[in-house]
């Protein structure tokens, strides 16, 4: 039996604040911080938008990332979120 499929995601609160959390099912994490119905943070500080989702190969390793993660100052955050997304353009415009 394969192992359950994770995510790490990074979303922005309407302070712009950030919050990281892991999930088996994303769209339904998604639905429930827009519902105020997700973590007590983004209850409070109020769901914006998704910024980054990682597919991890299980739940330890999203946990891992996570952790790493919401170790780093918020300027850190940034220049990650940055960084992936540079990643991801310069790759998939590779593609074309």
């Amino acid at each position: 039996m394969e192992p359950q499929k994770y995510s790490l995601y990074i979303l922005e609160c309407l302070d712009h604040s950030f919050y990281t959390g892991i999930t088996n099912d994303l769209d339904k994490r998604m639905e429930k911080h827009k519902t105020g119905k997700g973590a007590k943070y983004t209850k409070a500080k109020g769901f914006k938008k998704l910024l980054k989702s990682i597919e991890c190969k299980n739940k330890s390793e999203a946990l891992k990332l996570e952790y790493k993660i919401k170790q780093l100052p918020k300027d850190q955050k940034l220049k990650f979120l940055t960084n992936t997304i540079n990643s991801e353009t310069n790759n998939s415009s590779k593609n074309i």
